[in-house]
C-alpha cells in the first residue's frame, strides 16, 4: 500500500510531493486516514531551517489533524477501525512508538510518532484521541495543537478566571485560540494585539472585546487596565514581545505566559525588577494539555458554541498545494492553513 505525502528533503527548500510505501504496523501503531491536517508555525520554522539542524532528513512532517482509523497494529486497545480521531503531537495514554520509517524509492523517510502531511499515516497509539462523529472534522483538526496550546495556556498554565483581564500578543492560529479560550471562560476585557489588521478582525470574531495595533498597545493598556493586566499570553514568537508581555501584567500576581516559538539562536532579556514586583513568567508545553481529559472538554466547548473556531476555516488547501500554504502562512495571508485531503468528507 502506498500514500501520497509531502516530505522535507532539504531545509529551506519546498516540501517534496511523492508516494511512500506504508510499512507493516508495529505493536502500538495505528493506520489513520488523514481527513484534515492543520499546519502549525512550528512546521514552517522546521521546513525553513529556523529550528536548527534537522538530523532526520528526509523527514515526514505534520503534527495535528483529524482522521479515521483504518487499521490497528497488535496490542492497540485505545482505538478501533472506523473511529474518528484527533491527531496530536502531545502524548496521551497508550503505547509510545516514537519512530516510523517509510520505504521510499530505494531510500527511507523518517517519521516520529505522528505525521499528518500525507493521505494515510502510521501513528503511535498515544497520539490519538477518539471523538464523537458529530464533531466536524475541520474544527477537530485544530484541537491537537492550536486549541490545545492556545486554550490550555489560558486555562491550565495561567489559570485565568472569569472576569479577569487578559491580552493576547500575536493573534496567529494559536493566539486566536487563546482569545477563543479566554472568551469561553468569561475573561473581560480580552485584548488582541497584532500588527495585522486582518488578524485583529479575526480576533474580534473569536471573542476579543478590544483589538489594537501593537504600536498603540502601551497607551491603550494604561487606559483600559491602569494597574496592569491579570494575564498576558505571548504568541508571536518574538523575544521583544515576550518582554512586552511581562511588562504589561500587574505586580503581585500578574501572569505572563510565553507560547511563541522563537527562531533557533534567539534569546530574550528581561529586567529582573519585573519579577521582583511579584509578576510570574511562565512557559507552557502544549498548553499543559492532557489529551484524554482535555480533548473531550474542548469538544464539549465546541459543541456548545462556547469555543469559536469558525474564523480559522477561512481557507483550505489540497495536499498538492502545501507549499503555497506554507508560503501564505509565512507571509501572513492565512492564520492557520488547513490541508483538506482528497477523500475528505
Amino acid at each position: 500500500m502506498k500514500t501520497q505525502a509531502a516530505i522535507l528533503v532539504e531545509t529551506g527548500k519546498p516540501l517534496h510531493l511523492t508516494e511512500l510505501d506504508i510499512p507493516r504496523l508495529k505493536p502500538g501503531q495505528v493506520l489513520v486516514e488523514i481527513v484534515y491536517s492543520s499546519i502549525c508555525h512550528t512546521q514552517l520554522l522546521e521546513s525553513r531551517g529556523h529550528r536548527g539542524e534537522d538530523k532526520y532528513l528526509p523527514h515526514a512532517l505534520g503534527h495535528e489533524g483529524s482522521g479515521i482509523v483504518r487499521e490497528i497494529g497488535p496490542e492497540v486497545t485505545k482505538v478501533k477501525p472506523g473511529d474518528h480521531v484527533i491527531l496530536s503531537w502531545i502524548k496521551g495514554s497508550g503505547k509510545e512508538i516514537s519512530q516510523t520509517v517509510y520505504p521510499w524509492e530505494n531510500k527511507t523517510v523518517n517519521s516520529g510518532a505522528i505525521a499528518t502531511f500525507m493521505h494515510v499515516a502510521v501513528v503511535s497509539e498515544n497520539r490519538l484521541t477518539v471523538i464523537d462523529e458529530k464533531i466536524p472534522m475541520q474544527e477537530a483538526a485544530f484541537l491537537g495543537c492550536a486549541v490545545a496550546t492556545g486554550v490550555g495556556a489560558v486555562t491550565h498554565t495561567a489559570h485565568a478566571q472569569s472576569g479577569q483581564s487578559l491580552a493576547v500578543f500575536g493573534v496567529g492560529g494559536v493566539g486566536l485560540c487563546a482569545v477563543a479560550g479566554a472568551a469561553a471562560i468569561g475573561c473581560n476585557p480580552i485584548i488582541a494585539v497584532d500588527v495585522t489588521k486582518e488578524k485583529l478582525e479575526f480576533a474580534k470574531q473569536m471573542g476579543a472585546t478590544h483589538a489594537f495595533h501593537s504600536n498603540d498597545i502601551a497607551t491603550e493598556l494604561s487606559r483600559l487596565c491602569p494597574n496592569g493586566l491579570d494575564v498576558a499570553i505571548e504568541a508571536s514568537g518574538k523575544p521583544e514581545v515576550m518582554r512586552q508581555a511581562l511588562q504589561s501584567v500587574r505586580g503581585q500576581g500578574g501572569t505572563a505566559v510565553v507560547i511563541g516559538n522563537a527562531r533557533h539562536g534567539e534569546t530574550v532579556s528581561i529586567d529582573p525588577r519585573q519579577l521582583n514586583l511579584g509578576k510570574r513568567l511562565l512557559g507552557t508545553w502544549g498548553g499543559d494539555t492532557t489529551p484524554d481529559v482535555d480533548f473531550p472538554y474542548y469538544c464539549k466547548l465546541l459543541s456548545s458554541g462556547k469555543l469559536r473556531l469558525k474564523p480559522l476555516l477561512a481557507k483550505s488547501y489540497r495536499l498538492s498545494e502545501i507549499n503555497n500554504a506554507l508560503n501564505d502562512l509565512e507571509n501572513g495571508k492565512v492564520v492557520r492553513p488547513l490541508i483538506e485531503m482528497h477523500h475528505a468528507n
